[in-house]
Formats: structure tokens, sequence, C-alpha cells
């Protein structure tokens, strides 16, 4: 028998689920977290998959490792794990993380209140406010966001038709407003959410490829961003994103919000330093902002942040049996 331990600090960010695994974590070969994220997609996906799929996880499951930099100005190396994937980039958990990685005193700023995270997209700047022993807030200042694709016609089979956009926000995200088929996320609802957005990302994976312009590892629709009007007073906009198999983020999405921003600064419809409230399908909400204008590979995007909060509720320590016929985890699909 062999077993693996992972102790883990859990908790959620806007009500999304961020698993912290403190102890337990594998080394990694590589000269950047994004060869680090290669190469434990490589040989080390099984942990990814025991944390965060059933029996020990669930389908919103997301978390991460915290790791030391590559870059010498950076204060601190994050690898995510979540059902969909080894993302590049993840806000909310990103958000969480850090969070219980300050009240824990698992990572030590070299500036309090401020520092940076080298992630698999690059590099990130936060800020944070801490009262006592309480991290009260984040604020990510992402990685260049931009409009990558637009007026991409897909008829999607007991639906109809559908036209939309892709932006990149730290993953692409097929971005879907109200028009055509769909009108509205109270008119959709949660189940039918579920049911159209595989459906939809596979419509437009066969339809366009988008690659990232420095990072030919970043390529391809991972998430399904539905836009929507605000429901609640205060609120710019509302939004649901389904990620891996059957997933609705519960958070507003930090990564989502970035490419909505990417996507509405480029069509005109948001201000730079215009403040950005944006609502989960829970009524969740995340603070963005357009900080900057940049470029990436030539085409024109802006540097996003996102400010939210992240409650800790635990620590458990996992066992990963081989014992387990079950210990790599499952899906239910």
């Amino acid at each position: 028998m062999s077993r693996h331990t992972f102790r883990c600090i859990d908790g959620h960010t806007a009500g999304n689920p961020v698993r912290l695994v403190v102890e337990g974590k594998p080394d990694l070969n590589g000269a950047s977290m994004s060869e680090r994220r290669q190469d434990f997609l490589a040989r080390y996906d099984w942990i990814r998959t025991g944390l965060c799929f059933e029996p020990r996880g669930h389908d919103m499951m997301s978390g991460g490792f915290f790791y030391p930099p590559t870059a010498p100005e950076a204060d601190v190396g994050i690898l995510f794990i979540e059902t969909s994937g080894c993302l590049p980039m993840c806000g909310h958990g990103t958000i969480g993380i850090v969070t219980f990685g300050i009240e824990n005193n698992l990572i030590r700023p070299r500036t309090p209140g401020r520092f940076i995270a080298e992630v698999p997209a690059g590099k990130i700047e936060l800020d944070y406010i801490q009262q006592g022993d309480r991290v009260r807030s984040v604020r990510i200042r992402n990685v260049p966001s931009y409009l990558a694709a637009e007026n991409i016609s897909i008829d999607v089979p007991g639906f109809g038709p559908l036209t939309l956009d892709i932006a990149y926000g730290g993953n692409f995200y097929a971005i879907i407003e109200p028009r055509d088929a769909f009108t509205g996320l109270d008119d959709l609802g949660a189940a039918r959410v579920l049911q159209l957005s595989p459906i939809i990302r596979q419509l437009v994976r066969d339809k366009v490829e988008p690659v990232h312009p420095l990072d030919p590892t970043i390529r391809g629709v991972s998430h399904v961003l539905w836009a929507d009007k605000p429901k609640t007073s205060g609120a710019s906009a509302r939004n649901a994103v389904f990620y891996g198999d059957k997933a609705i983020d519960r958070s507003p999405c930090g990564t989502g919000t970035s490419a909505r921003m990417a996507h509405l600064h480029a069509k005109g419809r948001l201000r730079l330093g215009e403040a950005f409230i944006h609502e989960s399908y829970i009524l969740s909400r995340f603070t963005g902002r357009v900080e900057a204008e940049t470029e990436i590979g030539g085409q024109p995007a802006i540097i996003p942040s996102i400010e939210g909060s992240a409650i800790a509720t635990g620590r458990n320590e996992i066992w990963i049996d081989t014992e387990d016929p079950f210990a790599h985890g499952f899906q239910v699909v």
C-alpha cells in the first residue's frame, strides 16, 4: 500500500470553493511557472484529479499550491488545480489562496500589503487589506487581457443560432451576450447553462482555436461566459461562467471578469479607470477596473484589476491511497 497525504486549508471566494494544499505538493521541473505547469500535467495530474474530483472533491472544486518563484522579483509562485485542469491563471483561486496563505503565515510579502505572484500565465501584482489576523480583501492586477475574436456564428441544436466573441483574461472565454436565442440568465436557468455550455464550447472549438501570442501552451476556449444585465442595485453586469464538464462558477470569476472587461473596453463600452461591479449567478460580487491600456503580441489589450474577498472554512487531511479503486477520482457526467 502507498498512501499520499495532503494537508489543506479549505474555503471559498465569493461562494466558489478554494482548496489550498499546504503539504504534499510534488517537486516540479521548469524554469518558469508555465514550464512547471507542463511538468505537473505530464507527471502529477493524478493529484489534481484525486483532490478535485469525487470522492474527495466535487464538480466545482478548485485550489492550488505555493511554490518558490522562478522570477527574482516575485514573492511567491502559484500553481492552480481544478476540475477543468491546471489553469494558467485563476482569479477567484488567487484571492482565496493568497488570503489563506497570509492569514496562516505561509507567505510573507517583502512589502506588507503588496506583493508579486508568479503564475503560469505570467506575473501578477496584488494588494491586500489586512485587519488583525484577517485579510479583508485582495486586489489582483491581472495579466494583459484582450479581445481575441469577434462575431463567431454557431447553431446550437435544440436552442438556436448564437453569435459570440472570444476574449482572454488568463484563460480564453466564449462570451455570449443576450441576443439571438439567448434572452437572459433568468430565462435560461442554471440547468440549461450546464446543458448547453459544453455543446457551445465544442462548436466554438471546432471553428476557431485562439492561441496566446507569447505562450503557445495557452490555447483554445476553456470557459463559456453567459453575460447579462445586473440584478441588484449598484452592479454593472451579471454573468454565469461555465467551466470543466459541469460547473458554474459561484463567484463572478476573476479571469472571466478580466476577459469581459477586455471585451467591453475593446467595444468602447467600458472606459479606462471605470469601476465594473460584476455579479455572479448567486449575486456575489467582484469589483473590476481597466487599470491601463497596453498591447500584447502587437494587438490592443488592457491591464485589468479584480478585487474580492475569501473566507477559510477549515483544515483537512486528505489521503490518496493506491489501494483505493477511486484513488485518482471520478466524475459522473
